[in-house]
């Protein structure tokens, strides 16, 4: 057996050619540094405007209060992407986006279209409740859904289904909600200095209540939608353009529509919020997060049915994609690494199971006739990533297999293993079916 296999030849490279170099500002140095820089002097910007109307004593309680739920929400996004881990770089963009750019961009446009809209009606309190119906959904629907575009175009090999969209456009979300509420507790708690409110009745307390306690999960709830149908695109064929164009805005459109319809609920009576919260938030919430578990638990399903034909053909150990198909397992992979490798090892064999779920994904739409004309460039090059850390991985891996293996006949007794699947299923040959793997000697 070869100690290590050939590396592939660069894609698109023809045989003897040279590579030509990138110019300076397509290299990656110079794009992170300029979205760090634009990030950065937006957080700048935005940090002075919501100081200025809050006062520095607004700002800080403000900051307090509205930090509480982005940990629980953050958190429960990624945890729906753990079947498929995202680089921390995506999603810290995708956070900062919202928190900052977006945040820079829908104050800005609200001020300026509301003070167009009264000057022109003479209309103030029209102007503020079609600013609020209208405009700050579009607009603030918009500007995060940018965040999601420019990771559906410049991460895609990162960006393969609708968990991935879910989560980015969740970490926008949140971002910009924390940036919002900071600025909404900051002017509630300025309104009680200046009237003498204080506990349960005072306006920090009703905001935070209605934002914090009972909503947090409003603006995440309407970008997600935009998530999805960026989600649905990326699970289109290439030929599919229509479909790729149409799903997102799709998505976009439902999402200004729910923010829309949650913004509005303030103008219909005393018990409009209630009304619009029990008939359309709730539901509409449980039924995405049905939606995303039951996508989370299809992605476990594919790694467990793609993997088997890399076993046949000898890339992977007969009880891999048992164990990769599991979170469970892969828990204890990491763990039983952690343990007799240390932090290394188990960063090895997170790597190795978040490129084979690429490669059963990749594999997944290959099957379905939807993989680009780059298909067996990324395989072979998914294929490299996993033989290097097999040293790590297979160990943990064949663990993690038996403690959690289904029991099953074995003789006149019992054993434990992972029920071998039927492979291959019928009238689909494994891939590769050539035979020549070149680590098999």
């Amino acid at each position: 057996m070869a100690s290590s296999p050939p590396y592939p030849p660069y894609p698109g490279a023809a045989p003897g050619s040279t590579l030509r170099h990138p110019h300076w500002w397509q290299r990656p140095a110079v794009r992170c540094g300029a979205t760090v820089a634009l990030l950065a002097l937006s957080g700048l910007v935005i940090l002075a405007l919501v100081r200025e109307q809050t006062g520095t004593q607004g700002f800080l309680v403000g900051l307090g209060l509205a930090v509480l739920p982005v940990p629980l929400l953050l958190t429960a996004f990624r945890w729906l992407g753990r079947v498929e881990p995202g680089p921390w770089r995506n999603l810290l963009f995708a956070f900062a986006w919202g928190a900052c750019a977006a945040a820079l961009i829908a104050i800005v446009a609200n001020s300026f279209a509301t003070r167009w809209i009264a000057t022109t009606t003479a209309d103030p309190a029209g102007a503020d409740t079609l600013g609020a119906t209208v405009i700050a959904p579009v607009v603030e629907e918009t500007a995060k859904a940018a965040a999601v575009l420019l990771l559906f175009l410049f991460r895609r090999r990162d960006f393969h289904g609708i968990l991935d969209g879910v989560v980015a456009a969740g970490f926008t979300a949140t971002g910009f909600a924390f940036t919002e509420n900071i600025l909404y507790l900051g002017n509630a708690f300025g309104t009680d200095q200046l009237t003498g409110g204080s506990g349960i009745a005072s306006v920090t307390a009703a905001t935070f209540f209605v934002r914090i306690v009972m909503s947090p999960f409003a603006h995440p709830l309407f970008t997600v939608l935009t998530g999805i149908g960026f989600g649905a695109a990326a699970l289109a064929a290439d030929r599919q353009r229509m479909r790729r164009v149409l799903l997102p805005l799709a998505g976009l459109l439902l999402a200004m529509g729910m923010h829309a319809l949650w913004n509005g609920s303030a103008t219909l009576g005393q018990f409009g919020f209630i009304a619009v919260y029990g008939a359309f938030m709730v539901p509409t919430f449980g039924l995405l997060t049905w939606l995303v578990v039951w996508t989370r638990q299809r992605e476990l399903r594919a790694v467990r049915t793609e993997l088997p034909a890399y076993a046949v053909a000898g890339w992977l150990r007969p009880s891999e994609p048992f164990a990769l198909g599991s979170m469970r397992a892969r828990h204890l992979a990491r763990k039983f690494a952690r343990e007799h490798g240390g932090r290394p090892a188990a960063r090895a064999v997170a790597q190795y199971e978040a490129y084979a779920t690429q490669l059963a994904f990749l594999r997944h739409r290959g099957r379905a006739g939807k993989a680009g004309a780059d298909f067996v460039t990324r395989e072979r090059e998914l294929l490299l990533e996993l033989w290097h850390r097999r040293a790590a991985a297979r160990p943990a891996l064949e663990h993690a297999a038996r403690l959690t293996a289904p029991r099953v006949p074995y003789g006149a007794g019992w054993a434990y293993g992972p029920v071998p699947a039927a492979w291959p299923p019928q009238g689909q040959p494994p891939y590769p079916a050539h035979g020549d793997n070149p680590y098999r000697r």
